[in-house]
């Protein structure tokens, strides 16, 4: 089942001798559970594409759909809502909201949207990241890896249907990377997440289920790896 579809989508900045085309025809596909890396060099477009699918911005053409929902045929008020029911962003620098504890920043997004958070499942999404002691902390009491998985939890609690990462492991050391990746994998794979990620560590990239490249605004699919990605990460990524 597709989740994410990308049609010819361009992203054009500025006019005449100042124009920058920031996409060009992108197109690809995401199913349900499917996580996917995206790799690419600093200005190479792989943020600008993920802006567009999360809605942050909009495209010069083309068009995205989610779970068959056109985001760009919707009015301005229809897509935030429909943004803030079915796109999760994790980003790589938290924007966790420093006057409210762990268990508070994780349900805000449903307080957002005035759903009553469901006890059973906050406690779940707290156990799974490991954060149960931490609940009643605050942003400036937690680690950087424990404030990214306070964020990963606030981008599961509303099982969207798709979950954007912005290099979600760009202010972590080794060790909280590889722990920020094993809650990405855990949550594709026990909810059936569909989750796409912006990263420039390779080894990263390799653990994902399929790697696309951004080159001068172009889509490249590298394809699918093995799990371990070995010579995937050593051979395609570098």
């Amino acid at each position: 089942m597709e989740i994410l579809q990308v049609h010819n989508l361009c992203k054009t900045y500025g006019n005449g001798e100042v124009q920058v085309h920031a996409l060009k025809n992108v197109s690809f596909t995401l199913d349900k559970g499917e996580f996917c890396a995206v790799v690419g060099e600093s200005g190479s477009g792989k943020s600008t594409l993920l802006n567009c699918i999360g809605a942050l911005d909009a495209p010069s053409s083309g068009k995205i759909l989610i779970d068959g929902n056109e985001l760009f045929a919707m009015k301005e008020e229809a897509r935030t809502i429909f943004r803030r029911r079915n796109i999760g962003f994790i980003f790589q620098s938290f924007q966790l909201v420093a006057e409210l504890n762990v268990e508070q920043n994780i349900i805000f997004p449903l307080l957002l949207d005035y759903c009553r958070p469901d006890p059973a499942v906050v406690e779940e999404t707290l156990e799974i990241l490991g954060l149960k002691d931490r609940r009643h902390h605050l942003p400036r009491q937690l680690s950087g890896g424990q404030q990214q998985r306070v964020a990963i939890g606030r981008a599961l609690i509303t099982r969207p249907k798709l979950i954007l990462a912005d290099e979600p492991t760009g202010n972590l050391d080794s060790k909280n990377s590889q722990e920020v990746l094993d809650l990405l994998i855990k949550a594709s794979r026990r909810y059936q997440q569909t989750i796409l990620m912006i990263t420039h560590n390779n080894s990263l990239a390799a653990a994902a289920d399929r790697v696309l490249r951004v080159a001068d605004g172009m889509l490249t699919d590298l394809g699918r790896t093995d799990g371990k990605g070995d010579a995937f990460r050593d051979e395609k990524l570098s």
